[in-house]
């Protein structure tokens, strides 16, 4: 009987250690899968990656006597690494489901507020390394005059744009800002209305001219005035005369890596969006653009060639009701216009001259009623024993109510990858995937 109960002492004991041993095994493999959750994780932003919110709770290191009691713990460990995984990766990619990747990115995050920069890694085509001020502080706009554009006041969004360090601008509260002169950014700025309703009006709007990594979003931009023949600062320790500014919402000027996103765009002076004078690696998505003649114009003039240079990327914007030509007017550069809508235009939608190269993928035209503007594109004051060489071609496009789409060139052209900066996804995704452009109605605390 001795024997026995010895037998079986030794069996238990036998039984515990290969239980224990097999619980260290499963830490030592849910280490290691944590490594590897890391590494799926990384992003652009690392320290985005470095500020997970999920990690794993600390555990037990005491040996337990129970076999079922390490059985149960070894479990917890595995349910709760399944669980890792899967939180982590949900703040690597939050799907929305709609096919568009900006938002697809992070618009389904309900701490959207808190990860506010997260928004620096979502962009896409030739604007895609606008970092804006994601390396810099926050600054909140606690007051919307624009009283003295020479020494505007600390809390005005005038103050903030002309820092010198990189900074991402929010804003405290619901406010119309009616800018006396034109809003000259410095370089490094993100302006981000996101979560409240800011409208820049009725005066002034938006200059970009000679800097570098800026982006605009969440705002509605509309009935901007010519301004100018006055001083105006455009750093802490610069201001200078400004003649006469033609009133565009956005313009950008001597520019590189600028991404305008989800802003309502409409009724001004001049351009909603102009971008000349060498500007390049520009991104245009996700606007909803209405009520205007002249819509986007890329490159200066005909005689310009430093504009050969230019590559913009147009993506996902709404282009609605009350518009009427350049959707956009193109000179000399390359050009991507992917999957966009086009409800409205009254002369045509894709214009251009000195030889652009035009690149339109997925695309929904709609044509208006009017018999003789069914053409989506036209070559301006220039002869097609010209113009038939020009690159221009259309690929997975929609074309609705009679619209037609006149391609020239030579078919497949090396210059054509310098006109492709993303994917085109089909032409039948166009409508969930511009149905949210313009400015979101985002609120604390719930999806965006």
């Amino acid at each position: 009987m001795a024997v026995s109960k010895k037998c079986v002492f030794a069996s238990l004991a036998v039984l515990f250690l290969f239980l224990v041993g097999a619980m260290a095994t499963v830490r030592k493999d849910n280490a290691s899968s944590n490594v590897e959750t890391e590494k799926l994780q990384s992003s652009k932003n690392s320290t985005m990656a470095a500020r997970s919110e999920e990690e794993a709770a600390p555990l037990n290191e005491h040996a337990v006597a129970d076999p079922e009691a390490v059985a149960a713990e070894v479990q917890t460990i595995i349910d709760m690494n399944i669980h890792n995984v899967t939180e982590r990766r949900k703040l690597g990619f939050f799907s929305c489901g709609t096919g568009n990747p900006i938002d697809d990115c992070w618009r389904c995050d309900p701490n959207w507020q808190k990860n506010r920069k997260r928004l620096a890694d979502c962009g896409i085509g030739f604007g895609r390394n606008a970092i804006g001020g994601r390396d810099g502080r926050f600054y909140v706009v606690t007051d919307s005059s624009d009283d003295d554009p020479v020494n505007p006041k600390p809390g005005t969004l005038r103050h903030a744009v002309i820092q010198d360090q990189p900074l991402w601008i929010v804003f405290k509260r619901d406010m119309v800002i009616q800018l006396k002169q034109e809003l000259i950014m410095n370089s490094f700025k993100t302006i981000d209305g996101r979560g409240v309703n800011v409208h820049i009006a009725n005066g002034a709007c938006i200059t970009i001219q000679f800097v570098t990594n800026v982006i605009i979003h969440g705002l509605h931009i509309h009935d901007c005035k010519p301004t100018g023949n006055a001083m105006v600062r455009s750093s802490p320790s610069h201001f200078g005369w400004r003649t006469m500014a033609d009133g565009d919402a956005i313009s950008i000027f001597g520019s590189s890596h600028i991404w305008v996103d989800h802003n309502s765009l409409s009724n001004c002076a001049d351009g909603l969006v102009d971008a000349v004078m060498g500007s390049t690696a520009i991104t245009i998505s996700n606007n909803h653009l209405t009520h205007h003649n002249e819509v986007i114009l890329l490159g200066h003039s005909d005689s310009y060639t430093r504009d050969k240079q230019m590559q913009v990327t147009i993506a996902y914007n709404h282009f609605g009701e009350g518009l009427i030509q350049r959707m956009p007017r193109c000179r000399h550069g390359y050009f991507h216009v992917v999957n966009n809508d086009y409800t409205h235009w009254e002369m045509y939608a894709i214009g251009g001259s000195a030889n652009p190269t035009i690149n339109s993928q997925g695309n929904r035209y709609a044509a208006p009623s009017n018999p003789f503007a069914k053409e989506v594109t036209k070559r301006v004051e220039t002869a097609e024993s010209a113009w038939k060489s020009w690159n221009w071609r259309s690929e997975g496009d929609l074309l609705l109510n009679g619209a037609y789409f006149t391609p020239s060139g030579a078919g497949a052209s090396a210059s054509y990858a310098r006109a492709s900066s993303l994917g085109a996804k089909s032409s039948s995704m166009v409508g969930a995937m511009t149905s949210n452009a313009g400015v979101l109605p985002c609120r604390r605390g719930r999806q965006c």
